[in-house]
């Protein structure tokens, strides 16, 4: 919805950019007591009810009626989705053994590019027939029938559930002095960054750059990120799983070499000229599902390196990272790079170039996924 907001409240790219980081900076932040609640209360709970507050929240950003009002809002939406991973993930490692643990968690993170897909899709139809505003609703009303289905969630023994009544600054001073988890932290925080860049902005840049309407990017960015992300999960699941049998470090090195090969389909993509929208998405689209292997395999990693009982602790610490430093800081800073560089070459150009700062940062984001397997290995 960012181009119909932008052009209805007359918007520029960094403020665009600063609606997404409304989300993701509250989500960051409230996210460590979440996952701190999801180590000493009941998990099924936590979810349910953070899923009906972000529905909820996510349906009256419809009735904003300025940019201060869907800033607020967006930052709602934020508290409530903080529930979610948390709580999720320490479920899920409960109930699957480690062996199937990274197909587990892949099945679960489906949910991120198939959501992305639907949202694309009937958002980008609802909005071109009933506005932007009518789009906000429609997306808020299944999230409160999940919250109700959460309740019935199965809620699993944990490992040890005697000792998690320890300080929580004990806890997390223990996180951290794991060798492989800073590297895995740093690089949840770069990958972030180039994901929330491209998802905030890949639909404003089909209309500008190559000239679809509001529909048919919303098509376009289905195939790119529904289909090509989930392709890349499943795949990084399984093979997260197969290689893991035979070395430690093997989930860590898979997500490496999946970002080095995400790079140059990167740059040959925005090598595309001007209303070659379909040349453009297939070779993003492949470049897409390379970088979601990522998401298949790091989150089973990071579960293989820490204590069962602080797996929520640790998810959320994770995410702390990966949502301040990186979700929060790609959209806003590649927003104002695209600012900055239409001044001189016009709107449509200055968001183009500005994509070129994801595959600068997935060179650093692949030598600390290098330098976290190398450590993991050590340890």
């Amino acid at each position: 919805m960012g181009e119909e907001v932008r052009r209805e409240w007359q918007l520029d790219d960094r403020a665009l950019g600063a609606l997404q980081t409304a989300f993701t900076l509250l989500y960051a932040f409230v996210g460590v007591p979440f996952g701190r609640l999801a180590d000493t209360r009941s998990r099924r709970f936590v979810l349910a009810v953070g899923c009906f507050a972000w529905s909820l929240l996510t349906a009256l950003c419809g009735a904003a009626r300025g940019f201060w009002e869907l800033f607020l809002l967006r930052l709602g939406v934020g508290l409530g989705e903080a529930s979610c991973a948390p709580a999720a993930n320490s479920l899920i490692a409960d109930l699957v053994p480690p062996e199937r643990r990274a197909r587990a968690l892949s099945v679960f993170m489906l949910g991120l590019p198939l959501g992305l897909a639907a949202s694309y899709v009937v958002s980008g139809w609802v909005a071109q027939q009933h506005g932007w505003r009518a789009a906000f609703l429609v997306a808020g009303v299944p999230g409160l029938l999940a919250a109700l289905f959460a309740l019935g969630i199965d809620e699993p023994p944990r490992a040890h559930a005697a000792a998690v009544a320890q300080p929580a600054r004990a806890d997390f001073a223990r996180l951290l002095a794991i060798p492989s988890l800073g590297w895995i932290i740093a690089s949840g925080a770069l990958h972030n960054f180039n994901m929330y860049a491209l998802s905030s902005f890949l639909a404003p840049l089909l209309m500008r750059y190559h000239g679809l309407p509001l529909a048919e990017a919303g098509l376009w960015s289905t195939l790119v990120y529904g289909i090509a992300g989930g392709a890349g999960l499943y795949l990084g699941g399984h093979l997260s799983d197969k290689w893991a049998a035979r070395r430690p470090d093997a989930r860590l090195l898979l997500c490496g070499w999946a970002t080095l090969g995400s790079l140059p389909l990167v740059l040959l993509a925005l090598q595309r000229p001007r209303g070659d929208a379909a040349g453009f998405a297939l070779l993003m689209g492949l470049a897409v599902l390379l970088m979601y292997v990522y998401y298949g395999s790091i989150y089973a990693a990071l579960q293989d390196v820490v204590p069962s009982r602080l797996r929520g602790s640790a998810v959320a610490l994770y995410f702390f990272a990966m949502y301040v430093l990186g979700a929060s800081l790609g959209p806003f800073l590649t927003g104002a790079l695209s600012d900055r560089l239409a001044r001189h070459a016009g709107a449509a150009q200055g968001l183009h170039d500005a994509f070129y700062v994801v595959p600068c940062l997935g060179l650093l984001l692949a030598a600390t996924l290098f330098l976290a397997a190398r450590t993991s290995r050590r340890a």
